[in-house]
């Protein structure tokens, strides 16, 4: 059984062709996109760059909580930065890059643990086991 007859399969045919190698013409490109300093989120040197870690560090509720404990007040932490030397500033900056930036995020831990919780009654219902919370 033929679908097109004549002169209509071939013009669909060549169409067809036309079509895929005109898609396939051009290989896509990507590339970084370059970044530009802007007033806010000036960084003019390295130590600039150490300073911004550290202070993101500072951040987490827990370590200023634990410098308040020993007796650290913020003021101290900051005038200790200003004084420290480059190499000092980026030691501190390369071990302080495992710590979370910020604030605690006790809203994605409740997620998390909402998440790994529907998950397993997912996975014991597919069981046929019952679930049953009282």
């Amino acid at each position: 059984m033929r679908r097109f007859r004549g002169s209509l399969g071939f013009w669909t045919a060549l169409f067809a062709l036309t079509w895929l190698f005109a898609l396939d013409a051009a290989p896509a490109l990507a590339g970084l996109a370059s970044s530009r300093v802007t007033g806010a989120t000036a960084i003019v040197s390295a130590r600039d760059a150490d300073l911004i870690a550290v202070q993101r560090a500072l951040e987490n509720k827990v370590l200023a909580q634990k410098l308040r404990d020993y007796g650290v007040a913020p003021g101290e932490v900051e005038a200790r930065l200003a004084s420290l030397t480059d190499a000092d500033l980026h030691v501190l900056a390369s071990s302080s890059k495992g710590l979370p930036s910020g604030g605690d995020d006790a809203l994605g831990t409740i997620i998390a643990l909402l998440v790994i919780v529907v998950l397993v009654m997912v996975i014991l219902k597919l069981m046929d086991k019952k679930v049953v919370i009282k």
